[in-house]
């Protein structure tokens, strides 16, 4: 039995696991329509894990994946750090406040301990991916051992060889189209190729199974990329306005109302695409000095956007988004797997 196979999928359509915007609800839907639910949990505590797919299991007894953050951690330089805080303080002032003194590690990777591993091989969802690298060997193993199929975001040749390599089952093939973060393993090394372009290659030097992620927003994309040789396509901002979703009435309103996006690492210290707004206007200047590392510049992006957001302004507010938004559909989420399925002549 194949790999997807083995989800028992009705059709081959992921939703992305968007951190700060999946809910168990969304997932639910998702998989409950006959594709593969997901939860985006790179964010969230042991204990709201835990709650999250508790809560997804307790709505769907189809398969759903879960997602995590795979990154190296870097080491905050602290001179880095205070020309960055430095460089956004008048932008604090401008509501009242100052900036913070120091910058904080504020997500952990599924490199840094095995709590997460445990909690997955408790829980046992059917999948679980990975975003900005790969596991380690004996996480991997103990994965597989469990029966849970993983997968884990390539954007170039290298990084998905390197991923066949590890054992991995699944390759998500993210182009730079997509909406936020870049699935590179090295902040500083993007082969920015398409959606189109990563399938093509992948599907020519790897063997395994190519889920195609990146600018998916109906049926016609999505059976393209199946033509260049994906077994499946993953889909976030075509979700996003789902009722089911955590975004805002703001965050919502932008998908339609400002359909323009733009890659930028001034956020949260990596690159990552979403609509333009006073990052990428003010504070992504040609001459602005070096962001620090991730995650701890998304930690005063976060307190910006914080104080902003208390008074009314959404300009510093990260709304995720990919290159091919503004073709977005108002459809809940069954609604949006039929009508895709419907255009990829599956239904």
């Amino acid at each position: 039995m194949s790999t997807l196979n083995q989800l028992s999928l009705q059709y081959p359509i992921f939703l992305a696991p968007m951190a700060g915007v999946s809910t168990p609800q969304l997932a639910a839907e998702v998989s409950n329509a006959g594709g593969l639910g997901s939860l985006g949990l790179g964010a969230s505590s042991i204990e709201s894990c835990r709650e999250q797919i508790l809560k997804t299991q307790a709505l769907t007894d189809q398969a759903f994946q879960v997602n995590f953050f795979c990154h190296r951690s870097g080491v905050l330089d602290p001179d880095v750090a205070q020309q960055w805080i430095q460089h956004l303080q008048p932008y604090f002032a401008q509501f009242g406040h100052h900036a913070p003194e120091q910058l904080n590690c504020i997500y952990p990777s599924f490199l840094d301990s095995d709590d997460y591993l445990h909690l997955i091989l408790e829980l046992r969802p059917a999948a679980v991916s990975f975003h900005f690298g790969i596991p380690h060997p004996h996480q991997i193993q103990a994965l597989k051992e469990a029966g849970i199929i993983t997968m884990v975001t390539a954007t170039n040749l290298n990084e998905a060889q390197a991923i066949e390599q590890a054992g991995i089952d699944l390759i998500i093939a993210q182009g730079i189209e997509a909406g936020g973060h870049r699935g590179i393993f090295h902040p500083q090394r993007d082969a920015a190729l398409s959606t189109a372009e990563l399938v093509q290659l992948l599907h020519q030097y790897c063997n395994l199974p190519i889920v195609a992620a990146g600018g998916i927003m109906n049926g016609q994309h999505a059976q393209h990329l199946l033509d260049l040789g994906a077994s499946a396509v993953q889909l976030g901002t075509a979700f996003i306005q789902c009722s089911s979703s955590n975004a805002n009435t703001m965050y919502r309103e932008a998908l339609f109302d400002e359909p323009v996006t733009q890659i930028s690492a001034a956020i949260s210290g990596r690159p990552a695409r979403g609509i333009v707004n006073d990052w990428h206007k003010w504070i992504e200047q040609l001459d602005r000095p070096e962001i620090p590392v991730y995650p701890y510049s998304y930690d005063i992006a976060k307190q910006l956007h914080q104080l902003a957001a208390q008074q009314q302004h959404q300009g510093f507010a990260a709304f995720w988004a990919g290159s091919q938004v503004a073709e977005i559909r108002q459809l809940e989420a069954a609604e949006l797997i039929y009508t895709l399925a419907k255009e990829m002549r599956l239904a």
